[in-house]
């Protein structure tokens, strides 16, 4: 497993949003994703949209995943 494909399943199952991917081992990986669906979610929620976009690759080939979850406008404000 690679980065980009988790960046382009992610991007693929969540239309619009931005997603930044990162992770050297081919396991473990880091993403950023900010996304107008997040709007009025918990973390959890947010989580679990973003694993829907992975399936089955949860847990199998990619062993763990790091979230950040933004809305846009959540993203604004920490670019200030």
């Amino acid at each position: 497993m690679d980065p980009a494909r988790i960046q382009t399943l992610i991007e693929t199952g969540l239309p619009g949003a931005q997603v930044e991917v990162s992770g050297d081992d081919g396991v473990h990986f880091e993403a950023t994703v900010v996304a107008g669906q997040f709007a009025g979610k918990l973390p959890l929620a947010r989580h679990r949209l973003v694993y829907a976009t992975l399936g089955e690759l949860m847990g199998g080939a990619i062993h763990a995943l790091a979230l950040k979850t933004l809305t846009p406008e959540e993203a604004a404000v920490r670019r200030g």
